[in-house]
């Protein structure tokens, strides 16, 4: 493969990973938003959506589409009821107890899914099934760039990602429980004082921050084919990284920063060592 040829095919790979960063690292950017907390927990909602949906499509044998939207309200739960038993009770406690309960969530969480499916490492889509509804093994040529190609699954992660973060945008700024979302990250005590129910609010930003992980989860499941108890770690530590590098409690920042370490690592991976992937 020619030189610019890799150059594209790694800026191809590293958009697509780049968005599940994105993805991940908005609902990291959301909660600390407005209540100021890293939820640690949030890489294993992303692995354990992904279980889920294995569970629901590989094992039980219902419809992928089913299997990936009946994940995506597990994980919207599961985000509300982290937020409800580990972080509420203690909201007005130091910063690092609230730490160590995420830490605590998050181990927890990760030998609940070794507990359930094991340790070792599982295909999303065995051998024995076929997925009818896309080919997403299909591989289509990109024009005028010499041999790099690109997979349907990887037009699928970019417009399902770039879609979400438009409909988030459009939430955020339109509706009336985004504009309770905006009050409480400026100031939880003046709007509660407002009559603004903030318990509620604050549970429905971790469903989308928590849908929004259980998204990117399903996607890598896909990508990679392949679902383990750890992956929410690695991907978690790097959405992390995102957020901050783009402004921790900024959105659009935590999207593009998400995007920006994706291809940094794409092309740090092809041109200096794959120790950088």
């Amino acid at each position: 493969m020619e030189g610019s040829s890799i150059l594209f095919q790694q800026l191809v790979n590293g958009l697509t990973i780049g968005v599940v960063y994105a993805l991940i690292a908005v609902g990291y950017t959301m909660v600390y938003g407005i209540i100021e907390l890293i939820n640690f927990a949030h890489g294993e909602v992303y692995m354990m959506t992904a279980f889920i949906a294995l569970t629901l499509y590989s094992i039980a044998g219902l419809p992928l589409i089913a299997a990936i939207l009946i994940a995506i309200i597990f994980a919207s739960l599961l985000g509300v009821t982290i937020e409800r038993v580990a972080y509420r009770p203690l909201r007005g406690s130091p910063r690092l107890i609230a730490l160590i309960s995420a830490i605590g969530v998050s181990l927890f969480l990760q030998n609940l899914a070794m507990k359930i499916w094991g340790a070792r490492r599982q295909p999303f889509i065995p051998p024995h099934k076929e997925i009818t509804l896309l080919n997403i093994k299909q591989t289509l040529s990109l024009p005028l760039i010499g041999e790099a190609t690109i997979t349907m699954i990887q037009i699928i992660m970019l417009i399902v990602a770039v879609t979400l973060m438009i409909l988030l945008s459009l939430v955020i700024k339109y509706t009336k429980v985004g504009r309770a979302m905006r009050a409480c990250a400026q100031d939880l005590t003046a709007t509660r004082l407002m009559g603004v129910d903030v318990n509620r609010t604050i549970a429905f930003t971790f469903a989308i921050g928590s849908a929004l992980g259980g998204v990117a989860g399903i996607l890598v499941a896909l990508y990679y084919n392949q679902v383990y108890p750890m992956m929410g770690y690695m991907a978690g530590l790097k959405a992390f990284t995102a957020a901050v590098l783009g402004g921790i409690g900024n959105v659009t920042g935590a999207f593009l920063g998400g995007i920006l370490l994706g291809v940094s690592e794409g092309l740090c991976g092809a041109y200096i060592s794959s120790l950088w992937m």
